[in-house]
């Protein structure tokens, strides 16, 4: 039995995916809102990964944290279960498997998991069990708006149907510990607010401005409810798990009042099913933690700062946890609805499976730890998650240049990155720090990448098209100007107004390139290009010639001489050591540019094109000849796909044994050098997106189209999970370019401006 929802009509269909089996196990599906953390849902149907404290947090599985189902039948048989599938191996355990998961208790038989996000969808099977279960679990995820997609909550709803020729009573009941401060300090507040009925968390012995303050509630909002804001008090010989699953499996009711363990509460909520009849019991886990630090989260701050309050945008819309049900339990029909016309629309699309797969699984990172909003309502992302704090803090900008999803679902959320980048983090020479310090404006981070520069100038031209909004395009104008200029100062990229980026160039390869090179070369392009259109709509004509100039004299000479009749390739230029301005070198930096190691030369990169995906993405025509830009695209697919089965890879490892994927760089037309650099033996999926994505708008369906589905074989919830694509750390950002696949396959541009779409 499948509920009524996003994925009503579409048994037949072959994609959303169906898994099951061994193919649960890696599945953590994030639940929560933008810049509020999530809680994952677990394959089997458990929540695990509990990242609401303002940090990555992997593992951290709470214990006593579980649902449970309890039935009686008219002839008064009694089934009751942990409401999730069976655990799975490894059984592995010194001490026996923890007694936190109730993990000796029956669970059902068999459960398959199927997501389109933000919707995620457990259908349960148990022959004993003489009702039907499906579990919803979602959180609101409506574009264009990031408060009603920013809220902190997880919503389970549990569907119930009963087939049978009687009626059944079905109670559910939810487990969760109180995980606020000490435990001497707990407090837990039963609340009752029309339908909403819960329990509020808190820890009263914590000072308002610790890390760890916060609150957090668990509710349900339909059907015969009970809470329990304590569990039973463990005594000498007798454990608290046994005398709480007795009373519950006894009666399906909860009866202890607040003098019991602290440490746990739970909610219930019973209802009685007449034959043929279905029901549904929806709990709601909500939260609240308001006090982010630079050093809680893992950014960087300047010297004496890591303890500023930053704070979190969602805690400033909602007083406590409470309040969040509350506004849940009020709005959940609209707020529902608003997102099931979104994902609707998406698998109602033609789009090949493995592009709507990798499209809407991707949006998942900006409900992550990866991405936050500072008090005040700015964006912010790290470059992905380690396992307790975020990894390689900043807003990155090279690395935030492939991703398309922010712009197009939550373009709100790309221009305040845009206003980071050239009102905060750009200096009156238009050098751009790539990496953001916290708070804002009390420092920079000194130094700048070309690739990244030149990328968010056209993203500033990509989203003020979207938006339409020229003042507010003229109030980060002079920003951008000056960090284009800044390629034309004394020992800049482009010192002497050729159109050509020469120099050292620091690049996401955290390394930097010397000489002409195609990634940083069509970044520039691009930039020009960007630039001559801002540059024009403000009226300044006699700037939008001269970058139009320079953009027509680089752009010949690159296709004729980086173009090799294959692909562009770098000519290595080697530089004296005085000639470097230390501010396009990385501090610390072992390559003599003197003599250059780590260097692309004849290879072939995956994204030696990147800044032409992304000029097809914001309408800003070819940057090259076109021809080449096809056929460079091609061997890109011909050479660098490979199979990790004769691949050698001595660097991280993101693919294994036969699977298969876009290397970073190959030597199809020479021998690979001895000492390469070591990224260039990798797979970064999010490189593969955009070549791939430029395939697709070269008209090379096919081979991009093969190249999204090997990225997604990877992904399949044996080996990996299927919402987190990793690269430097958890849910990276870079990933998320694999929406632009649904621009370039439905020929979707939008132009505000001029209020015309295609």
């Amino acid at each position: 039995m499948r509920p009524a929802g996003v994925l009503e009509e579409l048994d037949e269909a072959a994609w959303p995916k169906v898994y099951s089996g061994q193919h649960l196990k890696e599945i953590r599906f994030p639940l929560g809102g933008i810049g509020t953390g999530t809680i994952s849902l677990g394959g089997r149907g458990q929540l695990r990964d509990w990242e609401i404290f303002n940090h990555p947090d992997k593992g951290n599985d709470l214990p006593f944290c579980f649902p449970l189902i309890r039935s009686e039948t008219a002839d008064g048989a009694v089934q009751a279960r942990v409401l999730e599938g069976r655990i799975q191996p490894p059984f592995e355990s010194g001490h026996g498997l923890p007694i936190g998961r109730l993990s000796g208790v029956p669970r059902l038989h068999f459960c398959t998991f199927t997501g389109a996000y933000p919707f995620a969808y457990v259908a349960f099977e148990e022959e004993t069990l003489p009702v039907e279960v499906t579990l919803e679990a979602f959180n609101p995820l409506v574009p264009a708006d990031p408060d009603a997609s920013g809220i902190p909550a997880a919503i389970l709803r549990y569907h119930l149907f009963n087939p049978k020729r009687e009626p059944v009573e079905v109670s559910l009941a939810f487990s969760l510990p109180n995980p606020i401060g000490p435990a001497e300090g707990k407090s837990n507040e039963e609340r009752k607010d029309g339908a909403l009925h819960g329990v509020l968390m808190s820890n009263p012995s914590l000072p308002k401005e610790d890390s760890a303050f916060g609150t957090l509630a668990l509710a349900v909002i339909e059907g015969r409810t009970c809470v329990s804001p304590a569990w039973p008090k463990p005594s000498p010989l007798s454990i608290n798990a046994q005398a709480f699953w007795h009373d519950f499996k006894a009666d399906g009711r909860l009866d202890y009042g607040p003098e019991g363990d602290a440490g746990k509460v739970a909610v219930c909520s019973s209802v009685t099913l007449k034959p043929g009849a279905a029901g549904q019991v929806t709990f709601l886990i909500t939260w609240h933690f308001p006090n982010r630090t630079p050093a809680v989260c893992g950014w960087v701050a300047p010297e004496g700062r890591e303890e500023a309050a930053l704070g979190n945008y969602y805690a400033t819309q909602f007083d406590d946890a409470w309040s969040v049900a509350e506004h849940l339990c009020r709005e959940l029909p609209r707020l529902e609805e608003d997102s099931r016309k979104f994902v609707r629309a998406v698998l109602e699309s033609s789009l090949p499976p493995a592009v709507v797969e990798a499209a809407l699984n991707n949006v998942s990172t900006l409900r992550t730890t990866t991405c936050f909003r500072s008090a005040g309502g700015a964006f912010y992302g790290f470059e992905g998650s380690s396992d307790r704090v975020g990894c390689c803090y900043g807003n990155c900008t090279h690395v935030w240049n492939y991703e398309q999803t922010t712009a197009f679902l939550f373009p709100s959320l790309a221009r305040s990155m845009r206003e980071t980048e050239f009102l905060v983090s750009t200096d009156d020479d238009g050098m751009m720090s790539f990496r953001t310090l916290l708070p804002a404006g009390e420092g920079r981070g000194g130094l700048v990448a070309a690739d990244g520069q030149m990328g968010c100038v056209m993203k500033l031209c990509r989203d003020w098209r979207l938006c339409g909004d020229t003042k507010w395009l003229r109030r980060l104008w002079p920003g951008a100007r000056r960090a284009l200029e800044f390629c034309w100062s004394e020992r800049g990229w482009d010192a002497d107004r050729d159109g050509v980026m020469e120099g050292a160039q620091h690049t996401t390869y955290d390394g930097e390139f010397y000489g002409p090179n195609p990634l940083c070369q069509v970044w520039y392009l691009g930039a020009l290009r960007a630039a001559e259109e801002m540059a024009r709509a403000l009226g300044e004509d006699e700037f939008a010639d001269q970058v139009r100039a320079l953009f027509e004299r680089g752009s010949r000479w690159t296709d004729e001489n980086l173009f090799n009749g294959d692909y562009y390739e770098q000519q290595i230029q080697p530089m004296k050591a005085e000639e470097v301005d230390e501010r396009l070198r990385l501090e610390g930096d072992s390559v003599n540019p003197e003599h250059p190691t780590s260097q692309l030369g004849e290879g072939c990169l995956v994204d030696q094109l990147v800044g032409q995906y992304f000029a097809h993405v914001a309408g800003l025509g070819y940057l090259l000849e076109a021809p080449n830009v096809k056929k460079t695209a091609l061997s890109v697919f011909r050479s660098n796909r490979v199979s990790m089965a004769e691949h050698e890879c001595l660097s991280r490892t993101y693919a294994l044994n036969d699977e298969t994927g876009l290397v970073i760089c190959s030597w199809p037309r020479c021998q690979q050098p001895a000492s390469v650099h070591w990224f260039f033996t990798e797979f970064w999926t999010g490189l593969e997106y955009a070549a791939a994505i430029l395939m697709l708008y070269e008209g090379l369906i096919e081979e991009g189209l093969t190249c999204i589905a090997d990225v997604r074989e990877r992904y399949d919830g044996l080996k990996r999970n299927p919402w987190n694509e990793a690269e430097a750390g958890h849910h990276y950002a870079r990933a998320m370019a694999a929406w632009a696949a649904v621009l370039a396959l439905s020929g979707y541009r939008y132009n505000a401006l001029t209020g015309e779409m295609q």
